[in-house]
């Protein structure tokens, strides 16, 4: 199964460097990736696969990889489907204070380039470090009320992002709104080469965590009986999970949905074994933004319709489905 994923996966990729405003053949993407020599390809076609296209397909692959296995990871360590990374404040915590960078601005001592994704990862890892201590009773997490504080956080920086936004002048504005809905078309060499490392880190190391979770799927009591340190495994995932949602949040704005739809496609395969559904999340999720990202720039060239918009359309009604499926599920009443 996971081999088929992976090759549905490689020749989405391979699909998605041949579209976009300058069509390209798969022999000119072959020379341009040096794989075969064609001299009639022109260096501004291989500017557009190397420089454009081949980073930005891997990034959609890494973040795509790294929100379907985080929203797996969450939903076991929550033990509920409906549970998604934004829960614990990420993306409206990087989402509120990237806006305020491109309203504001910044000191002029932060290159431009790293600014936005700095501001974003800064705002993002502080939002979830207070939720993840506002649900601290007692030395321990409650889950409960990390829910709570996640929620009232999000609230607040909603709010936040509305009074940026009545302040900002037109191209701020435009901006923000853009990045809000979530886009990779900033993807560069520069930004793979620090993101990338944080970003397979985070997938390969969530799956070392499959057969606690499998036991956690008990309860936290008989996990506890079962030797697992529930509340070390709790500080681990959540360690993770904000590392990967605020690095994907900072590169690409907000993209939501992946976290929850990919990991209870992947649990009506694969049954709840988290050896199966976190790797297995890893790659639906890479595939899904991958298919997302080539539709919003095909769909509508020479324009490009932000990602977002694509993840939305297929996640907000899959959310209501799934509301209507755990209404009466007593983790949910």
């Amino acid at each position: 199964m996971w081999s088929a994923l992976g090759l549905v996966t490689a020749a989405a990729a391979v699909f998605a460097l041949t579209v976009g405003p300058l069509p390209i053949g798969l022999d000119q993407l072959l020379s341009a990736l040096g794989i075969r020599s064609d001299s009639s390809l022109r260096a501004y076609e291989t500017a557009a696969i190397v420089d454009l296209r081949l980073p930005r397909v891997t990034l959609a692959i890494l973040i795509g990889a790294a929100l379907g296995s985080s929203g797996a990871a969450m939903q076991g360590l929550l033990r509920n489907p409906l549970a998604d990374p934004g829960l614990i404040g990420v993306a409206s915590g990087a989402a509120l204070s990237a806006a305020a960078f491109m309203v504001i601005g910044v000191t002029a001592w932060i290159p431009e380039r790293l600014a936005l994704p700095l501001a974003a990862f800064a705002g993002g890892s502080a939002a979830a470090w207070l939720v993840v201590r506002l649900s601290l009773v007692d030395g321990r997490s409650r889950v409960a009320t990390m829910l709570l504080a996640g929620l009232a956080l999000n609230a607040i920086a909603g709010a936040g992002i509305g009074f940026l936004s009545y302040i900002a002048d037109d191209l701020a504005l435009r901006s923000v709104t853009y990045w809000m809905f979530g886009s990779l078309g900033k993807a560069g060499w520069a930004e793979l080469a620090v993101a990338a490392p944080i970003l397979a880190l985070c997938i390969v190391l969530l799956p070392r965590a499959a057969v606690p979770l499998n036991a956690l799927l008990l309860g936290e009591a008989e996990a506890g009986h079962l030797g697992i340190d529930v509340d070390a495994l709790r500080r681990r995932l959540l360690t993770l999970i904000v590392v990967a949602v605020a690095v994907s949040v900072a590169l690409a704005g907000i993209i939501g949905f992946v976290g929850l739809i990919v990991p209870h496609l992947l649990r009506l395969v694969t049954g709840p074994d988290h050896r199966l559904v976190i790797p297995g999340s890893a790659l639906t999720g890479a595939l899904l933004l991958l298919l997302a990202d080539t539709a919003s720039r095909a769909l509508f060239v020479p324009a490009e319709l932000p990602i977002g918009i694509f993840t939305a359309l297929i996640g907000g009604p899959f959310f209501l489905a799934l509301l209507l499926r755990y209404r009466n599920a007593p983790e949910l009443s």
